[in-house]
């Protein structure tokens, strides 16, 4: 039996994916797998038998990604699963942003016992008066799976679009509207948006990005709508422009000490991901990526070692070998194997930074020593045998 841990609540619609060949367990130190949200691994030993981690959503910040390359434990996230969810809520957000819809619903709360609302109400509505999103531009920073959802839905609603993103994949520029914008630098997209929404992960490079430097090319009145992580804003430069008025309202799904206290800012208690069916998508998701890491060594979504796919294993062996991105690696691989007389039928070596990983399928069963010969390999992290 394939044992897999449970850290977190895991949505059971996901859990039913798993076949009976798998068992959950709540001994970690004997499980093969980790089905994760929030819990902090930072901290966290290890056990020789853990062979992958999937994290139920997209941030892995709770995750020592570093740790689990050296020990070859790979990392899955569920990119994509959640996106509906969080698009959903960004409109949300951007009709908060230009109705007064909260002021409005705290107004009829305080006037409930009117007796005379409904004259009251028309009074007053006039102090609630908003504008509409249709004919005003809309920057959308980071076209991934939500960026490119939000971009469209967007699009949908009549406004005009504009979308940067460097690194754009090919699958999110086939999804992206036709009508949208791209804008070739940020610089272009900060000086025309009426609205911009941030849709970045969290690295060093993009952490505190949005700071006075690109306040001080957007447009005075700007409404900044950031449903990704709070961390991307520098929150004192955010204070300055929200108490000049170069921010007219951020919304933001993050809630903090210092956000808390600003002015002008609708701030959403961590939302986005928290609907049934998104939490449903993100185990499904999980679960199939460590099914088929676990079955045939193929990696899919995982945020610290290359994609590789050699579909279902019908091979009487297949090897997985979680390596350093070092010369002569697959030389020595072939070698060992060319001098046990293992014959090997097909390879694939893919790479990603200082990590790679290498699969192979062989024509004989492998022995328990020859494993062994193999992880002792300098640049070896480890060995699986599939057969």
């Amino acid at each position: 039996m394939i044992k897999i841990a449970c850290l977190n609540a895991i949505s059971p619609i996901g859990l039913n994916e798993l076949t009976p060949t798998y068992e959950l367990t709540k001994q970690e130190d004997e499980a093969q797998a980790f089905l994760v949200r929030s819990t902090n691994l930072h901290e966290y030993v290890f056990s020789q038998n853990l062979d992958c981690i999937a994290r139920a959503g997209a941030g892995v910040n709770n995750i020592p990604l570093d740790r689990c390359s050296e020990q070859g434990i790979v990392v899955f996230n569920t990119p994509g699963a959640n996106a509906n969810a969080v698009k959903e809520l960004v409109l949300a957000g951007l009709l908060l942003a230009c109705r007064d819809i909260v002021g409005g619903i705290e107004w009829c709360q305080s006037h409930k016992h009117d007796v005379d609302i409904i004259k009251t109400t028309e009074k007053e509505k006039k102090n609630f008066a908003g504008e509409e999103l249709a004919g005003k531009t809309l920057g959308v920073i980071g076209l991934g799976a939500i960026g490119t959802k939000v971009a469209n839905a967007a699009i949908a609603l009549g406004m005009n679009v504009i979308g940067y993103d460097p690194f754009i994949s090919i699958h999110a520029a086939w999804s992206l509207s036709s009508k949208v914008q791209h804008a070739l630098n940020c610089d272009d997209l900060l000086e025309k948006a009426d609205f911009i929404t941030l849709h970045l992960p969290l690295t060093n490079d993009t952490k505190e990005m949005i700071n006075q430097t690109y306040f001080d090319k957007m447009k005075s009145n700007v409404v900044l709508l950031n449903f990704s992580r709070d961390i991307l804003v520098n929150e004192q430069d955010l204070k300055v422009a929200l108490e000049t008025h170069k921010i007219k309202k951020y919304i933001t799904d993050f809630p903090n000490p210092t956000v808390m206290q600003f002015k002008n800012t609708i701030v959403i208690p961590h939302l986005g991901a928290s609907t049934e069916e998104s939490e449903d998508n993100c185990a499904k998701m999980a679960v199939q990526e460590c099914m088929d890491y676990l079955e045939n060594g193929n990696i899919k979504n995982s945020v610290n070692y290359p994609s590789c796919d050699m579909g279902i294993c019908k091979s009487q062996a297949r090897i997985c070998v979680l390596h350093k991105n070092i010369p002569n690696m697959i030389g020595q691989i072939t070698n060992i194997l060319a001098k046990e007389n293992i014959n090997i039928t097909n390879l694939i070596n893919n790479s990603r930074n200082q990590v790679a990983y290498t699969l192979l399928d062989l024509e004989n069963k492998i022995p328990e020593e020859t494993k062994k010969i193999l992880s002792s390999i300098k640049g070896v992290s480890k060995i699986r045998v599939l057969q």
